[in-house]
């Protein structure tokens, strides 16, 4: 009884942790094109999506990435 009851709180942890990241990746997006800080939204729906989801967490990564890339290139560290 106490297994099936910790297996639903652990599912319901993950939909409420899916819900709210993608709804925040979601006005990202839209924060895109309106005035708004659409990218720190965006990576904040991965931060929040990356505590439960391999996917979020390896796209996740690929966004330091590319972010760490586009601070040297702004610097003019990148020939």
């Amino acid at each position: 009884m106490k297994l099936s009851i910790m297996l639903g709180l652990r599912q319901v942890k993950k939909l409420i942790i899916l819900i709210v990241g993608v709804t925040l990746l979601l006005i990202g997006l839209a924060l895109l094109i309106l005035p708004g800080p659409g990218i720190l939204v965006i990576i904040l729906g991965l931060v929040i999506l990356a505590v439960e989801f391999i996917w979020a967490k390896r796209l996740l990564k690929k966004a330091k990435q590319y972010a760490k890339k586009a601070k040297q290139y702004a610097k003019g560290k990148i020939l």
